[in-house]
């Protein structure tokens, strides 16, 4: 009697066992029950289990569609004397940024780039590239800056970072949210080279300290900086605006000009520029922009994890030379930048209808895409 009711007990919570399975696999969901009772599967099982966290950015994310994330990834030149033409390419596009070149008094002044920035779905960053000295854009509203060599001759790194806050808070009162500065190319050409006193030294230590100051002037303004021209251009063999340069062999950079982007978190939230550079040993006859192995070096070996941006696409014969301007963006992002920039305006419908075709095709991987718009929904502060 005693090894029959056990026998009767062991089979009788089998079938429970297997009717409460198919309960929780094929009547609970059916129902909208949780299956609240299914032990964790994989080592561990039987403890409970941390929860995994969500992303931040999805929410951001669904609220645009395909194109529109396309667009976050781009920044296009815009006509700096009003807002009208600004306006029309936010309004078709969504794009992510826009940048101003040249004097612009009519974008910047009577309150155009708030009619902008209200077109705009998401924050959209309004660029400039004012350094200091031969490269300035608010000299004609705020007064002139002097070059990042001037500035080291006459001044301490604290004293710069004064002056980078000041000409920051003059930048973001105008509606400006990044600048593309500092270089940190390391030169002693003559002031009038393509880098020359763009230049803060030739020595990378003084270069570096006196980069972060500048840049975390801008900062606290709440201007985001922008490093540049990564891997180095202050020792090319020319003027990447005329045509492709070259640099020195990747370990002679490493020794000098990559020495500004060491420990490169201690700078606080930057972006990053790459310029059209190629390095003999490192991007094989092709501008870093283009290169995959020139974005691996800074994301792997500078431990960079902030949003990388390109020299402009559109209008600097080391690219234009080489590829038409909509297969130039596709190459850069696919190769590791997130935001592709020209400054020459225009084709920005031709632009996104070759990038949603390049991801349809495979041309660039989804996976890209969405590495990409996390680093610039992050440098927004949208996650």
């Amino acid at each position: 009697m005693r090894r029959r009711s056990i026998a009767t007990t062991l089979a009788a919570l089998a079938l429970g066992a297997m009717l409460a399975a198919t309960f929780h696999q094929e009547v609970a969901p059916k129902l909208g029950i949780p299956d609240i009772a299914a032990p964790p599967a994989g080592p561990g099982a039987g403890t409970p289990q941390a929860a995994v966290p969500s992303d931040p950015c999805s929410p951001v994310i669904a609220g645009l569609n395909p194109r529109q994330q396309l667009a976050q990834l781009i920044q296009v030149g815009v006509k700096p004397e009003s807002s009208e033409d600004a306006l029309a390419i936010v309004n078709a596009e969504q794009v992510g940024g826009i940048f101003i070149g040249g004097d612009a008094p009519g974008l910047l002044t009577g309150g155009a780039l708030a009619l902008v920035r209200a077109a705009s779905k998401l924050p959209i960053t309004v660029s400039v590239d004012d350094e200091g000295g031969r490269v300035q854009r608010i000299d004609a509203l705020e007064g002139d800056l002097p070059s990042a060599r001037a500035l080291v001759a006459a001044n301490t790194p604290e004293q710069v970072r004064e002056l980078a806050k000041v000409r920051g808070g003059q930048l973001r009162a105008r509606g400006v949210t990044m600048d593309l500065a500092p270089v940190v190319d390391t030169s002693s050409q003559p002031d009038d080279t393509v880098i020359g006193d763009r230049s803060w030294s030739d020595d990378p230590a003084v270069a570096r300290k006196y980069a972060e100051a500048f840049a975390a002037g801008l900062r606290d303004s709440g201007v985001q900086p922008v490093l540049k021209h990564f891997p180095g251009h202050g020792g090319a063999s020319g003027d990447s605006h005329q045509g492709l340069v070259t640099t020195a062999p990747l370990a002679d950079l490493k020794a000098k000009d990559l020495v500004p982007y060491q420990d490169i978190k201690t700078y606080g939230q930057v972006a990053v520029m790459v310029g059209h550079l190629d390095v003999p040993d490192l991007t094989g006859g092709q501008p870093a922009t283009l290169s995959p192995a020139a974005y691996q070096l800074l994301r792997k070996d500078y431990a960079f994890d902030g949003m990388v941006m390109t020299d402009d696409l559109g209008a600097m014969k080391a690219v234009t030379n080489l590829v038409d301007l909509p297969e130039a963006v596709r190459l850069a992002l696919a190769a590791g930048a997130d935001v592709a920039l020209w400054s020459t305006g225009g084709r920005v419908g031709e632009v996104l209808d070759g990038l949603e075709k390049a991801v349809a095709d495979g041309g660039l991987p989804k996976e890209r895409v969405a590495d990409a718009l996390h680093h610039v929904l992050r440098s927004k502060g949208l996650c």
